[in-house]
């Protein structure tokens, strides 16, 4: 499941692959290197963005302003850039 993150200098690469108009949002386990992500949000307007942005901030215990979203504004293939100071958290998670 590591390899859906890689360390890059002091930030964390986060691929996700994010599954929009779920009811609710959660941590669906692993897909094809990445982690997949239900969203409870629609695909419009940067919603599902926003939405995913805040459930890691909740998930992780971080500041939304600490997530930046540096692949696939438009797509559901995403990656997400975190400091490595949640390296620990998101493998915890990762393990459940």
């Amino acid at each position: 499941m590591a390899s859906c993150f890689c360390i890059s200098g002091t930030q964390i690469l986060l691929d996700i692959k994010a599954i929009p108009g779920s009811s609710r949002s959660q941590i669906s386990g692993p897909s094809e290197n990445r982690l997949r992500i239900k969203i409870a949000a629609a695909p419009e307007d940067g919603k599902a963005n926003t939405e995913l942005r805040a459930f890691l901030s909740k998930t992780l215990d971080c500041p939304k302003k600490d997530i930046t979203l540096v692949a696939g504004e438009k797509s559901r293939l995403k990656t997400v850039a975190l400091p490595l100071a949640y390296r620990k958290k998101l493998e915890e998670i990762l393990v459940l």
